[in-house]
């Protein structure tokens, strides 16, 4: 599953959801809104885009590691410090393709997912410059 999203997910439901009897491994990244004298971002994203290059990040990950599955879900709108921005699951049958494959496909949506953040303190918005997303 690639997905953008308003709504938090349920982290358990989704490993659960992912997980198969032909997997020897999976490997979660969960990022989250840290405290870092914010009070919340904002994400924006072009999500028919997003979710197009989300998928065929997905597709080059499968080209280039012996993995059985991904699935990354992102959030959007106003999220907290604590809340869950993005998670990605990456089944394989051994963990060292799914290490290799989770970043790969972290760096590759950091790198052209049109997503895009603000960060919102008392002090005021800045949208964070550089590249397309940056968890």
């Amino acid at each position: 599953m690639i997905s953008i999203t308003t709504e938090d997910f349920d982290i358990n439901a989704m490993i659960t959801r992912s997980k198969s009897s032909e997997m020897g491994a999976m490997v979660t990244f969960l990022g989250t809104v840290r405290d870092d004298g914010i009070d919340l971002l904002h994400f924006e994203a072009y999500e028919d885009v997003a979710v197009r290059e989300m998928e065929s990040i997905r597709d080059e990950a499968f080209g280039k590691f012996d993995i059985q599955s991904v699935d990354v879900i992102h959030r959007i709108g106003e999220l907290p410090v604590g809340e869950n921005i993005l998670l990605i699951i990456v089944g394989s049958g051994h963990r060292k393709e799914a290490f290799m494959a989770c970043e790969y496909i972290l760096e590759r949506i950091k790198e052209s997912v049109p997503i895009w953040k603000k960060e919102i303190s008392g002090s005021g918005e800045r949208w964070i410059p550089g590249e397309a997303y940056r968890p």
